[in-house]
């Protein structure tokens, strides 16, 4: 063989083993690099896990703060709300008042608060026995009425307000009395047993009249009660300036019937003095005859 073929074939097994070491050498590169890949992956997985709770975390506290803010927001609107359904109950529906005086004794205590049914009128007539808040202004003129102190200051005046409209305090303008005459009624003091009569029929009163208080301390009438109008009295007689203190008055004593605020048929406190205000039996007897 010659130096030359030699060569060659010197130089042709050296190619051979450069061809063949040279995709080992690679792949082994390649392999080296997808196990750090993986390894880079994996460690990216879990580092991108963390992440993510820490991502929720974040969302959550967000979310969390997002709630109280809009709480806080919409605070004002549920307010306006809440004033608002507040002043149509009062002004149409119903309305809670306090007693200031003794006239109602033992019916009613000073310090007790009713609840007044406003729109009950609207749908029926009212009927004797019933107790009623009028606006006496024009017809009567009551020494016992309360006299509310004007507000010094506008916080003042605005606490008295919301304590008036809670029945928490007297608004000195209302009166609370019980209805005993209905238009074209005649009543009148007294037969031989110091009975009220009207329409001619005697009223048994015991049952509600303060103890030991007869049904009138003041002889009157007969009087026919006009059109539209009402005479009303306290269960207490004897302090009770009621229509038949106020005949020198407007209206001879009577009230008219569009002063009615509403029929109060429930006290609502104090909780030992809590319940219904019913017609008496009285009543129910003298519709019966």
């Amino acid at each position: 063989m010659s130096k030359d073929e030699k060569g060659l074939g010197a130089d042709g097994v050296q190619d051979e083993d450069s061809v063949r070491s040279g995709p080992e050498e690679h792949g082994s590169d390649t392999g080296s690099q997808a196990h750090e890949r993986l390894g880079a992956s994996g460690v990216s997985d879990a580092g991108g896990e963390e992440s993510e709770e820490r991502t929720d975390a974040t969302m959550s506290d967000s979310q969390s703060s997002t709630k109280k803010g809009s709480f806080w927001k919409e605070l004002p609107i549920l307010i306006v709300i809440a004033l608002v359904l507040a002043f149509v109950i009062r002004t149409w529906l119903m309305q809670a008042f306090y007693i200031p005086s003794t006239s109602m004794e033992n019916t009613l205590l000073v310090g007790d608060r009713v609840l007044v049914n406003k729109v009950v009128y609207q749908i029926r007539d009212i009927e004797r026995g019933e107790v009623i808040v009028f606006d006496g202004d024009g017809s009567w003129d009551d020494p016992n009425t309360v006299q509310v102190p004007e507000p010094t200051n506008p916080v003042s005046g605005a606490f008295t307000w919301v304590q008036q409209q809670l029945g928490a305090a007297p608004t000195g303008k209302e009166y609370i009395k019980r209805v005993i005459g209905l238009p074209g009624d005649t009543v009148e003091c007294c037969d031989e047993q110091n009975r009220l009569l009207v329409n001619g029929q005697p009223l048994n009163e015991e049952s509600y009249l303060y103890p030991g208080s007869v049904e009138s301390h003041t002889e009157f009438g007969p009087i026919e009660v006009g059109e539209g109008e009402l005479w009303l009295m306290g269960d207490h007689r004897a302090i009770s300036s009621d229509s038949r203190s106020n005949q020198n008055n407007p209206g001879g004593g009577t009230v008219p019937i569009d002063h009615v605020v509403g029929r109060a048929f429930v006290i609502i406190w104090p909780f030992g003095q809590a319940g219904g205000l019913s017609v008496p039996p009285a009543f129910e007897e003298l519709e019966s005859e």
